[in-house]
């Protein structure tokens, strides 16, 4: 008897999604299975509608044709939402379900509609979910595991920040592109002998700004696991500017980094899962620094394009072999787990472990809290990935 499977992605995009999917679509059909693409990650499933013909296209049946040729570009092709079916507020919640006894009120603005998610699920006869994202959409996956449905995760952020894995989807890609940028940036810090500040992904976990500032060469890293003092950090900048022969430094910004006696610097309104939008704090340090120090500065926000485009041929084997696992747990049935990395090998997690805790950088083992810059103090028997 075929199982039913489900496939979904969730979040922000990051290249690698679509190799992961392939192989989790090719694994399952391969042991004679059907599986089906949910699109738009949960509000796939919120947003279908029985008494609507056209909902199929919501949740619709994979065959080999519809995935072989989509590992060749980044994205995800079975696009992508940042919906929280257990937190919807009311002002979004789909025409069809206003007042729907499968939607449990939470207070005057938020509503969970997870009952109306597992009859959604419990229609299409769905055995087994796959769930690709981080930690927003891996945390409703580990809150459907509690209600009885058969999950399978993996783990994909730019951050790297997924607590239960040393490695997610994206990272290596956002670190290339960040390293691309940064070094391209050299010539024109250089030719005008100005201070650069260049701002990174990363809300709770400076993984991306320390491991692209490590890569690079660059001067300093300002990441959100340390407070920063903007005079030092502009002392220190100066330093560093007088110090090359070029007449330029650099610093690395995390998007989640605060000055001492601040706060993260967030706007407007919460999503889903409790956040508002990131970014703008790099300005906010380049302004300050060139206000101390009376030096030009150049300020880039890399943003959209750290997630932007195909994978590198790292995130294409992570993700591949990803996918190969997840369909691996699926024909041993081994479900309510994560896939994993653990000392640079492929493992599996109790899904429970993405809502434990926050991953975050070690700082004792790989950050100089002084001196704001990497600081790795010793290579033996530490993961490739410095996790």
């Amino acid at each position: 008897m075929p199982k039913k499977i489900g496939v979904l992605t969730g979040g922000g995009d990051v290249p690698g999604l679509n190799p992961a999917i392939k192989a989790v679509v090719t694994m399952a059909l391969n042991e004679g299975n059907i599986i089906y693409g949910i699109r738009r990650g949960w509000a796939g499933l919120l947003e279908y509608n029985f008494d609507d013909p056209e909902s199929y296209r919501n949740i619709f049946p994979l065959g080999y044709e519809d995935v072989r040729r989509i590992d060749r570009s980044g994205g995800t092709f079975l696009h992508s939402s940042r919906t929280n079916p257990q937190k919807v507020k009311t002002n979004v919640i789909p025409e069809f379900l206003k007042g729907s006894p499968l939607g449990i009120v939470i207070d005057e603005e938020t509503v969970d509609f997870t009952p109306y998610i597992l009859k959604v699920l419990d229609h299409f006869n769905i055995d087994t979910l796959v769930t690709i994202g981080g930690d927003d959409t891996l945390s409703y996956s580990v809150r459907l595991n509690e209600e009885g449905v058969s999950i399978i995760a993996i783990p994909k952020t730019m951050d790297n920040d997924v607590f239960g894995t040393e490695y997610c989807i994206g990272f290596s890609t956002s670190i290339t592109r960040a390293i691309e940028v940064i070094n391209n940036m050299r010539t024109s810090l250089g030719s005008h002998e100005r201070i650069g500040v260049i701002e990174l992904f990363g809300r709770n976990s400076g993984e991306t700004s320390l491991t692209a500032a490590y890569l690079s060469g660059a001067d300093r890293a300002v990441i959100p696991e340390v407070h920063f003092n903007i005079d030092t950090l502009t002392d220190y900048l100066v330093h560093d500017r007088l110090s090359n022969p070029s007449h330029y430094s650099l610093v690395t910004v995390s998007e989640g980094a605060i000055m001492e006696g601040g706060d993260v610097y967030e706007t407007g309104e919460m999503d889903a899962y409790g956040h508002r939008k990131l970014g703008g704090i790099g300005i906010i340090v380049a302004d300050a620094i060139k206000k101390r120090s009376k030096v030009d500065t150049m300020y880039q926000q890399i943003g959209y394009m750290m997630r932007s485009g195909a994978p590198d041929s790292l995130d294409r084997m992570v993700a591949l072999s990803f996918g190969t696992l997840a369909g691996q747990m699926l024909r041993r049935n081994e479900v309510g787990r994560m896939v994993a990395i653990h000392g640079g090998k492929y493992t599996t997690v109790p899904i429970k472990m993405v809502v434990s805790g926050i991953r975050r950088v070690d700082v004792a083992a790989f950050y100089d809290i002084v001196n704001y810059r990497p600081h790795i103090k010793d290579v033996l028997g530490v993961p490739m990935f410095l996790s």
